[in-house]
């Protein structure tokens, strides 16, 4: 059998997942990455339920417990700093068990560390052609490639997408929210904790982690699509939606200016009835982005590019493999991306009214005993989500491509 190839459009956690796999199924595997660099910083994120044994049969686990952010607590704030509620750093975090919380950067380093296949820093696909046999690629640094099969794992606006399937708009959904996170000076003091505050139609949040030595802010607000517009109009847009708030909020809006991690964008979700066109698909967000209010994002590209790559690797054929991968992940794809709009609504209060009765709610079930529990309770829908997939040894999935036909052939040309 000739060696199969494929091109990995982005080495974010989806991509990385997916092109280390094919590498471990014998695959001639090529990353091609946007950005000039590995990319660090970023928000805090959590592995949970199957994405936590897709790292394990990695052999990543015992790394990644080693970088965990060790946050131990969590309050709510009002305008003048005062602590309306506080928990434990697990229950803040919607965490159980063994799930675990770490930098994203500290996860992409991880998985690009482990990686053996070509990564390309500073290009990106150009143009795509596809006939019988393979994609054709032309990229921005002018180099060509032929490709058995090509995946856009290149995030929410994926470039992938839209060359191979159409325009962005017929398959990003903004939730009405617009997020913001990049890194500040603690001037709270913080150790391991993390602050909210939260105000009608916006909430800001500052955390410091054991691996930090500064702090992180998110901004998370009501507002509709800004499109691609500059980062000075979305740091003038942020300080004027901040304007009038209190609590730490102005310092943390004055780093603004200085932040080269300045991240800022349309909280949205991704939703296309195929996820694949021809020899080309998609994984991650680029396919089915269940938006960063899921709490499922990392997750969700974990799994993605397992799934995918055991799918490819069992079926000579690719269409076999598109078509299984898809039955198998659309689910848990589907299970994750409900929880982002009810997550959203509990995060971004709508009035002032709302605004009361909740830090009143929080206020009383923070002194009730066992009050972790019953806040543990609510978001036992994550974790429902979270395990809403059986993640199959690769004996199984070959069985299963073998009875479904996929298996009808050994053809490859590169």
């Amino acid at each position: 059998m000739t060696e199969r190839s494929v091109l990995v459009s982005g080495a974010g956690v989806a991509g990385l997942t997916l092109a280390y796999w094919l590498r471990r199924h014998g695959w001639a595997t090529t990353v091609v990455e946007r950005a000039a660099a590995p990319r660090t910083g970023g928000y805090k994120i959590d592995i949970r339920g199957a994405a936590l044994d897709v790292v394990d049969r990695m052999g990543l686990l015992p790394q990644l417990k080693e970088l965990t952010t060790d946050v131990r607590a969590g309050a709510i704030v009002d305008g003048r700093g005062r602590r309306v509620a506080s928990m434990g750093g697990d229950t803040f975090g919607g965490r159980q068990g063994p799930d675990t919380e770490i930098r994203r950067g500290d996860l992409l380093r991880v998985l690009t560390d482990a990686l053996d296949v070509d990564c390309r820093y500073d290009d990106a696909i150009a143009t795509l052609t596809q006939d019988d046999d393979g994609v054709d690629v032309t990229f921005s640094s002018g180099r060509t490639g032929r490709y058995d099969v090509v995946v856009g794992a290149d995030g929410l606006h994926s470039a992938t997408r839209r060359l191979a399937f159409g325009p962005e708009d017929r398959y990003v959904r903004p939730m009405g929210y617009q997020i913001c996170v990049y890194r500040v000076p603690d001037t709270l003091g913080l150790d391991r904790e993390e602050l909210t505050y939260v105000a009608p139609g916006r909430t800001a949040l500052a955390y410091r982690t054991a691996q930090d030595s500064g702090a992180t802010a998110m901004f998370l607000f009501e507002g509709g699509s800004t499109g691609r517009s500059s980062v000075e109009e979305q740091r003038r847009l942020l300080a004027e939606t901040y304007a009038d708030d209190g609590w730490q909020v102005p310092a943390l809006l004055a780093a603004a200016a200085d932040a080269p991690d300045f991240y800022f964008d349309t909280m949205a979700q991704v939703h296309a009835d195929r996820w694949s066109a021809g020899r080309v698909a998609l994984v991650g967000d680029a396919g089915y982005a269940a938006s960063p209010a899921s709490g499922q994002g990392t997750s969700v590209a974990l799994v993605g590019g397992y799934v995918l790559a055991q799918e490819l690797a069992a079926a000579a054929d690719h269409r076999a493999a598109f078509d299984r991968y898809e039955r198998r992940m659309r689910p848990f794809v589907e299970a994750n991306q409900k929880l982002g709009p009810a997550n959203v609504r509990r995060m971004v209060l709508h009035s002032d009214r709302q605004v009361r009765m909740s830090m009143r709610m929080l206020g009383l079930l923070g002194r009730l005993p066992g009050h972790d529990r019953l806040f543990a309770a609510a978001v036992a829908s994550i974790h429902r989500a979270a395990t809403a997939i059986t993640l199959d040894d690769d004996a199984t999935v070959a069985a299963g491509a073998r009875v479904s036909g996929g298996d009808g052939g050994t053809r490859s040309r590169r």
